[in-house]
């Protein structure tokens, strides 16, 4: 059996989802986390990349007018 969201699971079958389906769209979800975690990382290093060629185009424009 694949790792699925329990609650997502739970309330599918709340709201009157059949159990295989339901099963399925959770098990999906599981998918998605995992790569909106992966997308979050890479933004993370692309800040961090941006704030160091911004704070070496800054130093430059500083050096240019001093």
């Amino acid at each position: 059996m694949a790792v699925m969201l329990s609650r997502t699971y739970d309330a599918l079958i709340a709201a009157g989802a059949r159990e295989d389906k339901a099963r399925a769209a959770a098990e999906e979800l599981v998918g998605y986390e995992s790569r909106f975690a992966k997308i979050e990382t890479d933004l993370a290093v692309i800040k961090w990349m941006l704030g160091i060629v911004v704070a070496g185009v800054a130093s430059l424009v500083i050096k240019a007018f001093v």
